[in-house]
């Protein structure tokens, strides 16, 4: 069976990119179509026989591919998938929207509908006349978005926040399967752990809603010990707005993350994200997390047994819930017993779902 698999674009390092990696380990020589691909951004991909569209060719798509998102449907209508049995799509924009022959099943794995377009509209387009101007391309791309969702023989989302999404947005039903833990643990534990908070995200103007803003300002109040991995343009920001006892790590390779992760006394997660694997991959450590009450956060959290809520998304709600956070009640091994929802065994073979997809095959994935 000749596998392909689609992504947006590859040219950054985040929880889909080790989706992409866990269905490189599954299907080790299914090439990757993509609309632009940055070598120097993302090194992860290296893998990967990477398969970009003509946009590629463009001198300027690599670095600001957002300026192309009126060409990304011209981009991935390109491609042609005739020499293929299946196709996985993983997307949160426009590869789903691949053309493929009724000889070709074509599963996409969704992170989300797409965000600027649906459930942020409203975040992205704040500006009123940014939102007036834009306004024919967003009804354009709206339209093509639409009549792209129809495309794909099985949507299948990451998350309960991305069923209803897919649902209220496309009118489809879906099946949920959640993101795999590809982060190994580690083998070093600092007996001098467990007494700063761990924060990891994005810095940049479309990362908005990960609200790094929130959470500087809780721990520059209260005066807790805050670790902050992560990078992006906007990092120097809240750099300078923040006091001594926040300390920014920036980028780090998985075995160093691991160590932060063990160590940590809880994780903090202010957004509302479609899943948030790095509240997965802190479990699997046995660790805690406080998290706004939203989005993916709801099947990820046991409240009480594996972390709890904040109800407001503010830095006043996230006080609340650090000063009423209490370490030494959590069972560590119950936390990690509860992060085996999220396996990549379980990913594998899809057994999360109430029915499982079968290829024409007739063999599972």
């Amino acid at each position: 069976m000749k596998v392909a698999l689609v992504y947006d674009r590859v040219n950054k390092w985040g929880g889909a990119e080790r989706v992409l990696l866990a269905l490189h380990k599954m299907f080790p020589d299914a090439p990757l179509y993509t609309s632009v691909y940055n070598k120097e951004t993302a090194e992860w991909a290296n893998v990967f026989e990477i398969r970009t569209s003509p946009l590629q060719s463009l001198p300027f798509a690599r670095k600001y591919n957002e300026l192309l998102a009126l060409l990304m449907p011209i981009a991935f209508e390109s491609f042609s998938f005739d020499e293929f049995d299946l196709v996985i799509s993983v997307t949160s924009e426009a590869a789903k929207g691949i053309i493929t022959k009724p000889g070709t099943m074509h599963i996409c794995y969704c992170l989300t509908p797409t965000r600027y377009l649906w459930s942020g509209y409203d975040d992205y387009f704040q500006n009123g006349l940014v939102r007036l101007f834009s306004k024919p391309a967003v009804s354009y791309l709206k339209r093509w978005d639409l009549i792209a969702s129809r495309r794909p023989d099985y949507f299948i989302a990451i998350s309960s926040e991305v069923k209803g999404r897919i649902k209220k947005y496309y009118g489809l039903d879906s099946e949920i399967i959640f993101p795999p833990l590809m982060i190994e643990k580690s083998n070093s534990i600092n007996k001098k752990g467990n007494y700063f908070f761990l924060f990891v995200s994005r810095f940049s103007r479309f990362s908005y809603y990960k609200k790094a803003d929130l959470v500087i300002d809780a721990f520059n109040k209260t005066k807790l010990p805050l670790k902050v991995v992560g990078s992006g343009p906007m990092l120097g920001k809240y750099e300078y707005v923040s006091n001594s006892n926040i300390e920014f790590l920036k980028e780090l390779t998985d075995e160093e993350l691991r160590r932060y992760y063990e160590n940590c006394k809880a994780l903090i997660f202010p957004g509302s994200e479609d899943f948030g694997l790095v509240m997965a991959e802190a479990q699997s450590f046995g660790k805690p997390v406080i998290a706004f009450k939203s989005g993916g956060a709801i099947d990820i959290i046991k409240e009480g047994i594996t972390g709890e809520f904040f109800e407001e998304q503010t830095s006043e709600s996230l006080i609340k819930a650090l000063r009423e956070f209490d370490f030494k009640r959590y069972n560590k091994a119950d936390i990690m017993r509860h992060s085996e929802r999220f396996s990549f065994e379980i990913f594998t073979n899809f057994s999360s779902t109430s029915s499982p997809v079968t290829l024409k095959s007739g063999r599972k994935l």
